[in-house]
């Protein structure tokens, strides 16, 4: 390990982020999966990978090329993002037939091209908007990516014959307090729907887990920055506590799902127990060789827009169910399941499109269970 010695400009030296025991980090041990483990149903498969460029992408995609399928393509909007991310591949040198798809997930017509030329045979949806205070902003582009996209993307595997189709959600969908939660649960009742009420041979599968360690935009990498930095490190309020993976466990449970996936099934991943924000800030300076106060302060800043203390992994309507995987369970639901309807779908996305925030975030309160808005306190006029 590193030891980080403050010098009078607060530079810290550049230190990986393998260096640091995400066990500790965790307070769990890591779940590993072994290579002759690894599932057999995606070898000799057409995939597409949506989102291939982000943090939860760009490993599922290094994850299914071990899995020898016979394509596989990586559709992202960032050019740049797909650009590094085939820098790795060609590291692996491996054998794989892959192909690399620079496209926007909501334009329409680029999407069914794509789906006509390459015809999936599986495709693996990670493309989305997720960061909260942002999506609370911008509400309307959670929206158009979040539930448009997912639609888009739903409708042509149904017009194509896709066999399987992985959305990868969040526990920001459950009781959601936020539009990122609130937009991700709606897509995931769209497509409860498209397995309900038609017939065809898609297998709609639903994943959820919680926050995922070291991703982009995550506080893992803000702490870093700041340590290095000198400080402080910021943190919303001393309370708070999330669900953490580290992104190998994450992609390795989402491809288990897929292979052990019954059609409209939500699965949900064992996280271990919550972890304290607070103490990871705590463990990241002590693994740094640095000391708390002396070295590197806490400031709280205040909860965000849309920000829960604690995410909560089922709601009071949803109960868990083993699996044959350790870590892997299913969530069932007491009584009818909520549906979206294509009518109401395409005008929420209408709404969105006109950028009607008021008229969006009320009818995502009427047709997604346990969500309300976020509304900012009146400012009083100045004296």
């Amino acid at each position: 390990m590193k030891t980080f010695r403050k010098e009078p400009t607060h530079y810290c030296p550049q230190q990986l982020w393998d260096d640091f025991d995400l066990e500790a980090l965790l307070n769990r041990p890591t779940a590993r999966l072994s290579p002759e483990k690894l599932p057999t149903h995606i070898r000799g498969q057409c995939v597409l990978l949506t989102g291939a460029a982000g943090s939860i992408g760009s490993e599922l995609a290094l994850q299914l090329i071990r899995m020898q399928p016979k394509h596989l393509y990586l559709l992202d909007q960032s050019e740049s993002g797909l650009y590094y991310l085939d820098l790795r591949i060609k590291q692996l040198e491996s054998r794989c037939n892959y192909g690399l798809l620079v496209a926007n997930i909501c334009d329409t017509l680029r999407m069914e091209g794509i789906f006509e030329h390459i015809k999936p045979e599986m495709v693996f949806h990670a493309a989305a908007y997720k960061h909260v205070p942002l999506m609370e902003e911008h509400p309307y582009e959670a929206i158009q990516t979040n539930v448009m996209g997912t639609k888009i993307l739903a409708d042509l595997s149904i017009q194509y014959d896709v066999t399987d189709f992985l959305f990868v959600s969040t526990d920001k969908a459950v009781n959601p307090a936020n539009v990122m939660g609130a937009t991700k649960k709606y897509a995931e009742q769209y497509l409860q729907a498209l397995q309900a009420t038609y017939s065809h041979k898609t297998r709609f599968i639903i994943t959820r887990f919680g926050n995922v360690m070291g991703s982009v935009g995550s506080v893992i990498p803000l702490f870093l920055k700041q340590i290095k930095e000198g400080g402080p490190i910021t943190i919303t309020h001393p309370d708070m506590y999330r669900y953490f993976m580290t992104i190998p466990e994450a992609c390795q449970l989402v491809l288990e799902s897929s292979a052990m996936a019954e059609a409209g099934q939500i699965y949900m991943f064992d996280m271990g127990m919550p972890v304290s924000i607070l103490r990871i800030a705590q463990q990241m300076i002590l693994q740094t060789g640095l000391e708390l106060e002396k070295d590197i302060q806490i400031k709280y800043t205040g909860l965000r827009p849309g920000e829960k203390l604690w995410e909560e992994l089922l709601n009071p309507y949803e109960t868990s169910v083993t699996t044959v995987h350790p870590k892997i369970m299913t969530v069932h639901q007491r009584g009818a399941c909520v549906l979206v309807d294509t009518v109401s779908i395409e005008t929420l996305i209408n709404l969105a499109a006109h950028h009607q925030t008021k008229a969006v975030l009320e009818m995502l309160e009427q047709q997604v269970q346990g969500f309300h808005a976020y509304h900012p306190p009146a400012v009083s006029p100045p004296d």
